[in-house]
């Protein structure tokens, strides 16, 4: 079975509750190669999660940590060098420290003494205002990705059944959420009615944040502009029409461009 998703300290119990489990971790690296030091993965006898890089390297290391959870073994170090013996024309090389874990660390964590550090990806928050198709395909979209993400409607849930791998909250007044997230936290504004997609703009352009988008066309960006400035708001940040530019109206297709357009503001590209 292939690994899914990223490892992390609470997958980690969740696979030591259940019963020996072994980590894998990059220690060390030399030339070209598809992950860095301290990428990880949890393995158990069924399934893993996080992953090293793929290909032959990954399967070699997953079938060693369950011979590992077979034969009680401790501790090993795996030499990879990923070229044509391991059919991986990265070409570089990789130091794989596995140990078995059987009691769950209660923070980050090293392998071995001089390791590096393991622990659970840095995630941007990102607040998604609207459950309505955009929202839905959005919050999709993000799920996957190194996000902590809250979905937000100010809608009844009867009015508006919503579709999603995380719950929507519902809150009458979704401005307020805006003003209690982080200072650099994401906010993308897609709701069913302008009026409230306005009061939610100015909420975050009154308060620091990492990223505000707007969804919406030329007209509607210059309405909002306009009663913005009323307001005595620096406008200058706000980002509409959200997205890369790419055509295609599609929930799904405009889901897939903003969450791009985040990764690439999230690392600085």
């Amino acid at each position: 079975m292939a690994g899914t998703g990223e490892a992390s300290l609470e997958r980690l119990r969740d696979f030591v509750a259940k019963g020996p489990t072994v980590v894998a971790a990059i220690t060390r690296k030399a030339g070209s190669t598809p992950r860095d030091r301290g990428a990880w993965l949890i393995v158990s006898p069924e399934r893993f999660v996080g992953t090293i890089g793929g290909g032959e390297a990954e399967r070699r290391t997953v079938e060693a940590a369950r011979r590992m959870l077979q034969d009680g073994a401790a501790t090993l170090t795996l030499d990879l060098p990923l070229g044509p013996a391991l059919d991986q024309c990265c070409g570089g090389h990789l130091i794989v420290a596995l140990k078995r874990i059987e009691t769950p660390p209660e923070g980050p964590f090293t392998i071995e003494e001089d390791g590096p550090l393991l622990t659970d990806p840095p995630r941007r928050s990102i607040s998604v205002y609207g459950a309505g198709h955009v929202g839905q395909a959005l919050v999709r979209a993000l799920a996957p990705l190194p996000f902590d993400v809250t979905w937000i409607d100010a809608r009844h849930e009867s009015a508006f059944p919503v579709d999603g791998p995380i719950p929507c909250r519902r809150i009458a007044l979704p401005e307020t959420v805006a003003v209690e997230a982080p200072d650099d936290a994401f906010h993308l504004v897609m709701t069913h009615s302008h009026a409230v997609d306005l009061e939610i703009v100015a909420a975050v352009l009154g308060r620091p944040f990492g990223f505000l988008g707007l969804i919406g066309s030329a007209s509607k960006k210059a309405a909002f502009l306009h009663r913005l400035h009323e307001r005595g708001l620096d406008t200058s940040r706000l980002v509409c029409p959200i997205g890369l530019d790419i055509p295609g109206k599609e929930p799904a297709v405009i889901a897939a461009s903003v969450a791009a357009q985040l990764l690439k503001v999230d690392r600085g590209c």
